[in-house]
């Protein structure tokens, strides 16, 4: 059986779709597996924030029309990179083992302290006001493009640090350039952070699947884009969700921010089999605190 993995063409988005590949490849031996590599709509427009061009969807759009063209039977995504609504005939049908959940700060190569001349890059507006919240006083400004593009304009000099996921530097090798790794309790990750997800058609048989996804981190990325869809969370104001599981037991903590800059935190308990309808409880308790 040959199946068509499409992925972005960034490093760290083809490492990704190759870990999957791989772990496939361990699992069903008979398959035949081939990469496919485009360039999202959301690679090509780096001048603007994604609130500004459209929101996580442009870097979906053209990974989706290959799946429904037939050019592709599989996509590979971060799964903090998804959109929350999910379209039914392109179903989400597994998710890897999550890799270190939380945020970092990376530094210039050879530099150990912030410089307070130079801004903080950051393209999250989750992980800006965070971030602020530890730092007050310093200077955030938006950051685009892929990890490399972000480094190299770091050590440019152009930023005087980064605000990064450590998964991406760890699946790219580059855990030496975290400066400082940020608890949840300091900044709450975003829905699926450091989880891969696998997308395909409908019809796809998910017995090519079989053996490979984790139960614990597709309780947890259920649960998470629940709660930030619950609030219309995404790129245009922050929402933040981290699951964790223990046994039959999910906790959920959960970041909501109005328009206006209120924020507020939660957490929730409750059995993991229902995790989506814990996760909408949540939303709505801090909706309230807020109104």
């Amino acid at each position: 059986m040959k199946l068509r993995v499409a992925s972005r063409e960034s490093r760290l988005a083809v490492i990704q779709s190759e870990l999957v590949m791989e772990g496939l490849s361990r699992l069903h031996p008979e398959l035949e597996l081939e990469l496919v590599t485009m360039k999202t709509t959301g690679d090509r427009i780096l001048d603007r924030t994604l609130d500004k061009i459209g929101g996580k969807g442009l870097f979906v759009r053209e990974l989706d029309a290959a799946l429904r063209e037939g050019r592709a039977d599989l996509s590979v995504h971060s799964c903090k990179d998804l959109p929350m609504e999910e379209a039914p005939d392109l179903p989400l049908l597994a998710f890897s083992v999550r890799e270190d959940p939380r945020d970092v700060l990376v530094l210039p190569q050879g530099v150990q302290e912030l410089d307070p001349a130079k801004p903080v890059g950051c393209a999250s507006p989750r992980r800006a006001l965070q971030f602020q919240a530890l730092y007050p006083g310093v200077r955030v400004e938006p950051v685009r493009g892929n990890l490399q593009t972000r480094l190299r304009k770091l050590d440019e000099g152009q930023f005087s640090a980064l605000i990064l996921a450590a998964a991406g530097l760890r699946r790219l090798g580059l855990e030496e350039r975290i400066f400082r790794i940020f608890s949840p309790e300091e900044m709450l990750p975003a829905a699926g952070q450091g989880i891969l997800a696998v997308q395909g058609r409908a019809d796809l048989d998910p017995a090519c699947l079989a053996g490979w996804g984790d139960p614990d981190s597709r309780d947890c990325a259920l649960a998470e884009r629940a709660f930030v869809r619950m609030l219309g969370g995404g790129c245009s104001f922050p929402v933040a969700a981290y699951a964790t599981t223990a046994g039959e037991t999910l906790t959920l903590h959960g970041l909501y921010v109005t328009p206006e800059d209120q924020m507020v935190r939660g957490t929730v308990c409750g059995p993991r089999t229902q995790g989506p309808d814990l996760a909408a409880g949540l939303a709505r308790r801090l909706k309230e605190e807020l109104a």
